[in-house]
C-alpha cells in the first residue's frame, strides 16, 4: 500500500473565522491519525486573508498537540524567507515536545506577492541561497561539534528530517543532491512533475538521512458519495483558483452549481492547468485515479488536498480517500 498524507491550507472560509480554521485542521489531524494517514502538514502563507497557516510552527504546535501518532510538519517553510538558525531553533523545539513525529519541509519561494516580501524582509537575491541555507539548517540540526560557538538551542542533535519541496525541476536537483527526500507541487503546478522525478531519482546520492529515493506527489482529491456531488464540491477551489488570476485572494467560498457562470473561457483554461492533478468523484472514481496516478509517477507516497468549503464534507471526503487507498 503506498503511503498517504494530507497537506492542509488551514482554510478560512465565509463560514469560519481564523480561530475556527485552526481548531478544524487540529480536528481533522485527530481523524487522520485514525484513518491511517502518514503524515499532516501545513505551508506558509503570508498576506492570504484566506490561509491561516502563516505561522507555520505553531499551527504544528496546535495540530501535534491535540495528536499522538500522526508525523506533523510544514510542507513547507519558504527558507529564504528565515534565518535558518531561526528556523532551526523553532522545529528543534517541536522535535523536543513532540519527539519523532515533526516533518521540516523547505521551498524556495516567498509564499507571497513582492510587495509582502518586503514586509518580511525578504531579498530578491535570498533563494540563490537556498542549497546554502539548506545546509547550514541541517548542520544546526546535527549534534553539535566540541568547542562549538554557536548552536541552535534546542535544536543541536535533534536530527529533525528534512524534505526539498518544489514545483520545477530545479528543487530535484537539490533533493537528489542532499540525498534527501522529495515532494512536487503538482496539486497547483503540475507541468514539470514527471522530469522532476525523473531527475530526482537518476541524480539521488544517499544519505545519511536517505538511503534511496522518496518521492511525494501532490494531488487535489475531491470525494464524495456521487460524482455529482464531488463536482460541485470542487466548484470552491475552482472558485479560489479563478480569484488567483483576477488578483482578488480572499475566503473560501461555499460551492455553487454552474461554475461555468464564474469563471470566463480563459480562466477555465488558466485553472484547469493549474489543477491538472485533481482527482474528483465518489469512491469508485477515487480508487482509480489514485492507482492510475501512482502507476504513472511511481510516487513513494501520495499528500493530498481536498479543498472543500465544509468541514464535516471535508472529513467525509477524507474518510472516502483513505478507504480508497487502503
Amino acid at each position: 500500500m503506498t503511503p498517504y498524507s494530507i497537506l492542509d491550507l488551514v482554510r478560512v472560509t465565509e463560514a469560519t473565522d481564523a480561530r475556527g480554521a485552526l481548531d478544524n485542521a487540529r480536528d481533522l489531524a485527530v481523524h487522520a491519525e485514525r484513518w491511517g494517514y502518514t503524515r499532516f502538514w501545513v505551508a506558509e502563507h503570508h498576506n492570504m486573508a484566506g490561509i491561516a497557516s502563516a505561522a507555520t510552527s505553531v499551527v504544528i504546535g496546535h495540530i501535534a498537540a491535540g495528536t499522538q501518532r500522526i508525523r506533523v510538519g510544514a510542507g513547507g517553510v519558504m527558507l529564504p524567507n528565515h534565518a535558518p538558525m531561526v528556523i532551526a531553533e523553532h522545529y528543534g523545539t517541536l522535535e523536543r515536545l513532540f519527539p519523532g513525529r515533526i516533518d521540516l519541509g523547505l521551498g524556495r519561494a516567498p509564499g507571497t506577492d513582492q510587495l509582502t516580501m518586503q514586509a518580511l524582509r525578504r531579498s530578491l537575491t535570498n533563494a540563490d541561497n537556498f542549497p546554502r541555507d539548506v545546509l547550514e539548517l541541517q548542520a544546526f540540526l546535527d549534534d553539535a561539534e566540541p568547542g562549538q560557538r554557536i548552536q541552535a538551542v534546542p535544536a543541536a542533535g535533534t536530527h529533525v528530517p528534512l524534505w526539498i519541496l518544489g514545483s520545477s525541476t530545479y528543487g530535484a536537483q537539490v533533493a537528489a543532491e542532499f540525498g534527501l527526500p522529495y515532494a512536487f507541487a503538482s496539486h497547483f503546478a503540475p507541468a514539470q512533475l514527471m522530469q522532476a522525478l525523473e531527475i530526482y531519482r537518476a541524480r539521488f546520492k544517499p544519505s545519511e538521512q536517505l538511503a534511496k529515493p522518496h518521492a511525494m506527489v501532490g494531488v487535489n482529491i475531491v470525494a464524495a458519495d456521487t460524482d455529482a456531488e464531488a463536482r460541485h464540491l470542487a466548484t470552491t477551489q475552482q472558485m479560489s483558483f479563478t480569484n488567483i488570476f483576477r488578483g482578488a485572494r480572499g475566503l473560501s467560498k461555499p460551492p455553487i452549481d454552474d461554475i461555468e457562470s464564474y469563471w470566463t473561457p480563459m480562466e477555465k483554461a488558466q485553472v484547469a492547468t493549474m489543477l491538472g492533478c485533481s482527482i474528483v468523484g465518489g469512491p469508485e472514481a477515487v480508487r482509480a485515479g489514485a492507482a492510475d496516478l501512482i502507476r504513472q509517477t511511481a510516487a513513494d507516497e501520495l499528500i493530498v488536498v481536498s479543498d472543500i468549503f465544509d468541514h464535516h464534507e471535508r472529513l467525509h471526503s477524507y474518510d472516502l480517500i483513505a478507504q480508497a487507498m487502503r
